[in-house]
C-alpha cells in the first residue's frame, strides 16, 4: 500500500491501495538467501590483485574511500526524494528534454522513452534518466530542478573519475593494449538513472523493482539509500546486498565481460520492493564509444551501438534482453552450420518444381 499522503506523486498505475502488479512466474520471490559481505575495493590505496579478485569471482564490489564528500551523497538523496514527490502531473511537465521520466520499465530508447516490449509484466518502479553529456542543455526554472542539475554535474564528475580511475586498473591487470583500450570507455557516453521504487504495504506485499538482468555497460555505480532490496545472483543462489553509508556499489556489466574476454563477471541482479517504505537509488552506466569495435576470442566483433540496437529489438520482440549470447562465437558458428545444413540439400536437387515452388514463396522469405 503506497503513503496516501503522498499517493498523488506516483504514476496512477501505482495508486490503487493494493495495486497487483503482473509479475513474471519463473521469477520466485521466495528463493533470497542471506544478505552477504560482497569485496571491498579502496580506492585511496587500490590493491589490483583484490580488484581482479572481486572483478573475476563477483562481478561487484563496495568502494571505499573514493573521494566523494558525504554532504555531496546525502544532498542528492535529497532532492532526488523532494523531486519524486512532486505530483505525477508536475513531473510529467516539468522534466523534460534532454531528462526524461518514466515509470514501469527501466527499458528506454536512446532518446530516454520507455521501450514498448511484449512482456506484460511491470517493474515496480519510476525514474529519471540523465544524459551527462547532454545536462548544460537542461535550464530548468524550477528551483529544484536547477539545484538538482547542479547537484548531478558534480557528481557526474566525481563518477567519471572513479570510472576512469577503476577501468585503467582493470585494463592493467587484463594486459590490455592501452591505446586500443582507449576507446573502450568513453567518458562522454555516461548517463544517471535516477530510481524511485513506491513501498509495498498490501498482504503479500512484494513486487521486483526490477526483474533479474545483467547491464549492458563496462561499469555501473550505484548510490542507494539504506533501505535496501538489491540481490546478486551468485553459486546459483540469490544474495541480499546490504546498503552500508557512504559507500557506492561497483557492477561489471556486459561491455567489460566481452573486452575481458569473459574474464569478468557481468553480475546478474534484480531488485526487490517488499518494506513498507520507499527505496531510491542514483545509477550511473559508462559504456564504450558507439562505434569502437569490440574484439574478443569469445565473442564475434560487435560495436556498442550494434549491441544496443541488438537488445532494444529483444526487448520489443521477446519481452526481454538476450546480450552477449547473441554473439558467442560457437553460437553463432552452431547457427550458421544449422542454416547450411538446412538449405544445402535444396540447392544438390533444384528442379524445375523447386524453382517454381522458390518463386512464389520469395516474397515471404526471411
Amino acid at each position: 500500500m503506497l503513503e496516501t499522503s503522498n499517493l498523488g506523486s506516483y504514476p496512477p498505475v501505482f495508486r490503487k491501495l493494493n495495486s497487483v502488479v503482473p509479475q513474471p512466474k519463473s521469477y520466485s520471490m521466495d528463493d533470497t538467501q542471506v544478505s552477504v559481505p560482497v569485496p571491498t575495493v579502496d580506492l585511496q590505496c587500490l590493491s589490483l590483485h583484490k580488484l581482479g579478485e572481486a572483478c573475476e569471482s563477483w562481478g561487484i564490489f563496495r568502494l571505499v574511500n573514493h573521494g566523494i564528500p558525504s554532504t555531496l551523497l546525502s544532498k542528492l538523496q535529497h532532492h532526488a526524494k523532494m523531486l519524486f514527490s512532486l505530483s505525477f502531473e508536475s513531473k510529467q511537465a516539468l522534466i523534460t528534454d534532454p531528462m526524461s521520466y518514466f515509470w514501469g520499465t527501466p527499458a528506454l530508447t536512446s532518446s530516454g522513452a520507455a521501450l514498448k516490449s511484449s512482456s506484460p509484466n511491470m517493474n515496480w518502479l519510476e525514474g529519471l534518466n540523465v544524459p551527462l553529456s547532454q545536462l548544460t542543455q537542461f535550464q530548468p526554472e524550477n528551483p529544484l530542478l536547477h539545484c538538482f542539475r547542479l547537484l548531478l554535474e558534480e557528481y557526474g564528475r566525481h563518477l567519471s573519475r572513479i570510472a576512469t580511475t577503476l577501468f585503467q586498473s582493470m585494463a592493467k591487470n587484463l594486459h590490455l593494449d592501452p591505446e586500443q583500450s582507449e576507446s573502450m570507455l568513453e567518458e562522454s557516453t555516461g548517463f544517471f538513472r535516477v530510481y524511485r521504487y513506491p513501498p509495498r504495504r498490501s498482504m503479500g506485499g512484494e513486487a521486483w523493482g526490477m526483474i533479474p538482468h545483467t547491464d549492458s555497460s563496462v561499469l555501473s555505480i550505484v548510490n542507494q539509500d539504506q533501505v535496501g532490496g538489491l540481490e546478486i545472483f551468485k553459486d546459483n543462489k540469490w544474495l541480499l546486498v546490504d546498503p552500508i553509508p557512504n559507500t557506492l556499489i561497483v557492477h561489471i556489466g556486459d561491455m567489460m565481460q566481452a573486452i575481458s574476454n569473459d574474464g569478468y563477471t557481468s553480475v546478474r541482479h534484480r531488485v526487490r520492493v517488499k518494506k513498507p517504505e520507499e527505496r531510491l537509488s542514483i545509477c550511473y552506466f559508462v559504456f564504450p564509444a558507439e562505434d569502437s569495435v569490440i574484439r574478443s576470442s569469445k565473442y564475434k566483433p560487435f560495436t556498442y551501438k550494434e549491441f544496443q540496437e541488438q537488445v532494444q529489438k529483444d526487448t520489443r520482440a521477446l519481452g526481454y534482453k538476450v546480450g552477449l549470447k547473441r554473439y558467442v562465437w560457437a553460437l553463432v558458428e552452431n547457427y550458421s552450420n544449422l542454416m547450411h545444413e538446412c538449405f544445402e540439400p535444396v540447392k544438390e536437387s533444384r528442379t524445375a518444381t523447386h524453382l517454381v515452388a522458390d518463386k512464389s514463396g520469395s516474397e515471404n522469405s526471411p
